[in-house]
């Protein structure tokens, strides 16, 4: 068995090296282990999907045969679907968990797992742990017992409690959605053109390679809809990822929408429009005009540490509103705590015909009056140094007082869930700028982030965390 490691949002690896027939079957039988301990005297029932990645398929098909041969009630998808659609099924049908069998916006060279609990969202890390405590284990017996599902039906009839879809039909805009490849393949264009829409989606066949892309909707992967943004007079573009629970945003005239002002669009349309109360979570790399401009005492904010676990646990402790990454992961309270690039989407639309916008960048420009311009950006620094994840810890250890000629108010550092120090946040000038670093648990990646009062002033940001951890060296 080589090394089975389990990051914030479940196992991936490189397939062939790591990602293998052989050892996706220990994590099934180390999940299903867990599983009968765990529920001693239910009937276990578990809801097994996946995404268009090579072998996916296949992967689902080996996890629901040991799963059955553990006599667990299995259902598997009969089609390649997104991630919460996997996440509304597992509630819906009362499962104990669900495996989704992708690795979301990884290259495609990669595959993982993802395990849902009961409520419908990621494991939180305790019970990753047990799972991880339970591998090496062979399976004990494989069958084919397990019953086909149609998951979709379910998730769009609980998109009509959520959305105002006689709303959404009475502002019907043109838009280009941007499917990447990925799992979420022409699902928006479906919903939204019965509605009056019209939509073209680009790349919208489920791809084991992606359309040649990276599957992470940020801007230098989204060339082919702002080209097609900037060449149309569409409303809005939308983009999701591999698994389609995340979303991203391009204006019209083919300009790239940041997610961190997709997180304030989205607060504008729940707490200002909707008046909707309960906490605002962000992780923390969202921007802190979140916090500045949409809390109070009955939207309190909350910072977690990076990854949406994190912001399923404190989604499940407190009433909630809104819980965002800056990655495009959002999620809320009014549904089950899982992210959801779909829902997202839909929501912005509403907001949009809510107000008789015409164009994305009307409501932008009107909210950017009020709480002023983001200025932010990050950078994914590839190093294959062999202590990567030690010089985080190091570097907290020593203490940093000052960064860019700033001096450092407070130092805050986070986590990963074998409690070593993973990101480290540096706040300056009365959280009006940040620097956050942060090592990668399942790629040889420094993600180093940074806001601040201009965008020369956050380049300098971000190359001096550069700097700041090539020199935390041995």
């Amino acid at each position: 068995m080589t090394q089975i490691f389990f990051g914030t949002d479940g196992w991936r690896g490189l397939m062939s090296e790591d990602f293998t027939f052989e050892n996706l079957s220990l994590v099934a039988q180390a999940l299903a282990d867990y599983l009968k301990i765990t529920h001693s005297e239910e009937k276990l029932k578990v809801a097994v999907a996946y995404d268009g990645r090579k072998h996916s398929s296949e992967f689902a098909q080996r996890m629901a045969e040991i799963l059955s041969g553990n006599e667990i009630i299995v259902f598997l998808s009969e089609n390649v679907i997104p991630t919460p659609v996997l996440s509304w099924f597992t509630w819906h049908k009362a499962c104990q968990a669900g495996v989704m069998l992708t690795a979301s916006h990884n290259p495609p060279e990669y595959n993982g797992t993802k395990f849902k609990a009961a409520y419908g969202g990621p494991f939180l890390t305790e019970m990753t742990h047990q799972v991880e405590a339970l591998l090496g284990k062979s399976p004990l017996r494989e069958s084919d017992t397990f019953q086909p599902a149609n998951m979709l039906q379910p998730y769009l009839e609980n998109l009509k409690a959520l959305i105002n879809f006689e709303l959404l039909a009475k502002n019907p805009l043109s838009i280009v959605v941007d499917n990447m490849g990925g799992a979420g393949q022409t699902l928006l264009e479906k919903i939204l053109q019965p509605l009056g829409y019209k939509v073209t989606t680009i790349d919208g066949e489920a791809r084991s390679d992606f359309f040649g892309r990276s599957p992470e909707p940020v801007e230098r992967n989204l060339q082919p809809l702002l080209k097609a943004m900037g060449e149309s007079d569409a409303a809005a573009g939308f983009a999701t990822d591999g698994d389609a629970d995340r979303l991203g945003a391009v204006l019209d005239g083919g300009i790239y929408l940041s997610a961190q002002e997709l997180i304030l669009l989205l607060a504008d349309e729940l707490i200002k429009r909707q008046g909707r109360r309960g906490q605002i979570i962000g992780t923390s790399s969202v921007t802190h005009k979140l916090k500045n401009h949409f809390s109070d005492s009955e939207n309190p904010f909350c910072e977690v540490q990076v990854g949406f676990k994190y912001i399923t646990e404190a989604m499940m402790h407190s009433p909630t509103v809104l819980g965002c990454e800056e990655s495009g992961g959002f999620g809320y309270g009014f549904n089950i705590p899982e992210r959801d690039g779909i829902l997202s989407a839909l929501l912005i639309l509403q907001g949009m015909a809510a107000q008789a916008y015409q164009k994305l960048s009307q409501w932008l420009s009107d909210l950017r009056q009020r709480v002023g311009e983001v200025h932010y950006d990050r950078i994914d620094y590839h190093t294959d140094c062999e202590d990567r994840t030690k010089r985080l810890p190091r570097l907290f250890q020593r203490g940093v007082m000052e960064i860019a000629g700033r001096r450092i108010e407070r130092t805050e550092a986070f986590y990963s869930s074998r409690g070593v120090v993973n990101g480290l946040k540096f706040r300056m000038n009365l959280d009006s700028a940040w620097l956050l670093l942060r090592a990668s648990e399942t790629e040889p990646i420094i993600r180093i982030y940074a806001e601040a009062e201009s965008e020369q002033a956050v380049q300098e940001l971000l190359n001096f965390g550069k700097e700041l951890f090539d020199k935390e060296s041995n």
